[in-house]
């Protein structure tokens, strides 16, 4: 097939689901050709020795990336993330009319961000069909902000115009999918595409002496939580957690983020010393680290637009073989449990995640990694590169036509 594959964010970002997309479907044989735009995430710049053009392409074997200009900037203002989105949809839309000619599908990674691209290059392209793998759901964003309400109402706007043209929409969640049929889309020709994570990198390794002196102290349990400390994950209740637990396990926080000055503090106040702080690493460094713990912590509050969220640090945790504890909701806490690969608790209550963290340091080690390696049975099956391709491949396609669409979903089993 002759494929495009429209992303806001392409490598070298951190974008590894197009990125191992384009490469698998050309490995495949396909002849795939990516629009994207010039590396600047997560800084707000342009990537040194990147410098944006119109007119620029790289080619391997039966791939080929076509980069546009978009206005950059870190968008931390709804003014500066209409900047971004709407410069790279007029960019996209501009060179689309021949850069996509004769293509028998379009793949979309439908972040808000490649929101009015997606629309502008559909309505442009007419007749072919496009495949959503939706990451996100508008819903509120940058509430603080005057003319948020204009903002949402043109997104919510521009969702349910492509949510009702596409052929196929893949969701990355189980709940997500109710959230795009409640926003337009036939819920007939929607599918569930669990997300993979990097797997050249997140596999499980033994530990070396070197990670083991930075998570471990002593014998105790260790939990760590490796990613953003930011106000999604709401990692105060972890540390109240844990602070009640100061001489049965420790909580090691790995990484950063604009919430890291309170969540100090309030470690500091409470006098909790089982709790430790590391710098951000490079990802290449943590699978060891995963290894050295003995379960990896996945957070998010309790909030409605995060109950269809499942966050990467799941996937890389379960292809690595760690154990997870969840404070979360919705998808995340059921995939867990679904495939018996830890423990969970409800969402922002410290006193239930006080009890799994104490139930989790009471479980034998042999039990422990039992519960790793059917989290990584149940990766391999169902969220692994191999597994999330061979979905999108059939959806793709569906789209153009070439099989039969099955009369109902299948969904995965992770029991």
């Amino acid at each position: 097939m002759r494929i495009g594959i429209l992303s806001y964010h392409f490598p070298p970002e951190p974008a590894f689901i197009p990125g191992s997309l384009a490469e698998e479907l050309a490995a495949r044989g396909h002849e795939v050709r990516v629009l994207t735009g010039f590396p600047d995430y997560p800084g707000g710049h342009v990537y040194p020795g990147w410098r944006q053009r119109w007119h620029h392409e790289t080619h391997s074997r039966q791939l080929t990336v076509r980069r546009v200009p978009r206005y950059p900037g870190r968008a931390t203002s709804t003014r500066g993330r209409m900047a971004n989105y709407l410069s790279f949809a007029g960019s996209a839309t501009w060179v689309a009319r021949r850069y996509f000619t004769d293509l028998d599908a379009l793949y979309v990674f439908q972040l808000p961000a490649t929101t009015f691209a997606t629309a502008g290059v559909l309505r442009l392209l007419g007749q072919v069909p496009a495949v959503l793998h939706v990451q996100d759901v508008w819903t509120r964003d940058g509430a603080e902000e005057t003319g948020e309400d204009r903002w949402a109402a043109r997104m919510g706007s521009a969702m349910t115009r492509i949510f009702r043209t596409a052929a196929r929409i893949a969701v990355a969640a189980p709940s997500m999918r109710d959230l795009v049929v409640a926003a337009g889309a036939d819920p007939t020709r929607v599918r569930e595409v669990l997300n993979w994570t990097d797997e050249r990198i997140f596999h499980p390794v033994t530990p070396g002496v070197a990670a083991r002196q930075l998570v471990r102290r002593d014998g105790r349990c260790v939990v760590m939580h490796a990613g953003t400390i930011g106000a999604r994950q709401g990692l105060e209740t972890a540390v109240r957690a844990a602070a009640a637990l100061d001489r049965t396990m420790d909580l090691v926080l790995v990484g950063s983020g604009a919430d890291e000055r309170r969540v100090r503090g309030l470690a500091a106040e409470l006098g909790a010393d089982n709790v430790r702080f590391v710098e951000r690493r490079s990802p290449v460094d943590m699978p060891e680290l995963y290894a050295a713990a003995d379960y990896q912590l996945v957070m998010l509050r309790d909030l409605p637009e995060l109950r269809g969220t499942v966050p990467g640090k799941l996937q890389a945790a379960l292809s690595c073989a760690a154990p997870v504890v969840a404070s979360a909701g919705g998808d995340t806490a059921e995939l867990v449990e679904r495939a018996r690969a830890g423990l969970s608790c409800p969402p922002e209550d410290w006193a239930a995640l006080a009890d799994r963290f104490w139930l989790a340091a009471t479980i034998p080690p042999p039990a422990r990694v039992e519960m790793g390696r059917r989290g990584r049975s149940a990766y391999l099956r169902e969220m692994s590169l191999p597994a999330g391709v061979d979905r999108i491949e059939r959806l793709l396609h569906e789209a153009a036509g070439r099989v039969t669409t099955p009369a109902t979903e299948l969904r995965g089993n992770l029991a």
